[in-house]
């Protein structure tokens, strides 16, 4: 039995459907906070509340592998996540499967640190464990996207660094191979797209797929974070937006590695190809 955490997410919802290709839907379950709006997966679904220990215990019971896909409340993961992992732990999964961020022990990137927290969580548990290092999505430009189709340009301060960016596609992709395959107890893996690009390129691509001219203006941090709080975002969460530039400036999201590609067995998915998505949409 295979439980996914998280599963009506974005990313969790194209691992369920991933999965029913792989195995009987009867051996998948979907572990929500909501199980009403899980109702549409087509697998098992069991109430599970990363802020109730009990419920994560009563999820996971029996599975032979759990998926933990990482929350979405920055500054509560480490206590919710390391909740999930004493719940396989007592259940005694086979493999626990986590979704990490780039270098999450190593890098300065600013969401590292829980992510960090997390993975020593899962070793010191002694549990057999898999950690998919997720790099950046390219829906994760979608508002960007639309913002430039719409206005003509777009700003930034992350300069020239690069993001080697995937569909999220592909990361759900990666998780269901390792879930359903062998050989992945206690390997880390950096995933990443094929082809890293800077927000100038990103500009070319929006403008190609769009027909229109789109141009990227480069910021201070200083002039990125007034721009953002004229435009009405909260302080932190522009702070965040800046932060996460400057982690892009200094190489933190670039890097290329070819862990995704092997893992899902074929190359990934560009971020042009995501635009032209997005662009069709609007």
């Amino acid at each position: 039995m295979i439980v996914v955490t998280g599963a009506t997410g974005h990313l969790g919802r194209l691992v369920i459907a991933g999965l029913k290709e792989k195995v009987p839907a009867d051996q998948i379950v979907a572990a929500v906070r909501s199980p009403e709006k899980a109702a549409d997966l087509g697998v098992t679904v069991r109430k599970a509340d990363y802020n109730d220990p009990s419920s994560l215990a009563a999820a996971i019971e029996g599975a032979d592998k759990v998926l933990l896909i990482s929350g979405s409340e920055v500054g509560k993961r480490v206590p919710q996540h390391t909740a999930v992992v004493e719940a396989a732990k007592q259940a005694g999964v086979s493999l626990l499967v986590y979704t990490s961020a780039p270098k999450a022990d190593t890098s300065p990137l600013i969401l590292a640190p829980e992510h960090k927290a997390t993975e020593e969580a899962i070793r010191a548990a002694g549990l057999p464990y898999t950690i998919l290092r997720n790099g950046w999505y390219n829906e994760n430009y979608e508002q960007t996207v639309q913002q430039a189709v719409q206005t003509g340009g777009f700003i930034g301060s992350a300069g020239e660094g690069r993001t080697a960016s995937a569909a999220r596609a592909d990361y759900a992709a990666a998780a269901v191979a390792v879930l359903t395959g062998e050989g992945h107890e206690n390997k880390i893996y950096e995933l990443s797209g094929d082809v890293a690009w800077t927000r100038a390129e990103l500009a070319e691509t929006i403008a190609q797929v769009a027909g229109k001219p789109v141009t990227y203006t480069d910021l201070t941090p200083e002039q990125h974070k007034a721009a953002l709080l004229e435009a009405g975002l909260p302080e932190g969460t522009a702070g965040f937006v800046v932060a996460l530039d400057g982690n892009t400036k200094d190489g933190l999201l670039g890097e290329v590695t070819s862990d995704l590609h092997d893992l899902i067995g074929r190359p990934t998915t560009p971020i042009a190809d995501t635009v032209a998505e997005i662009v069709k949409s609007l």
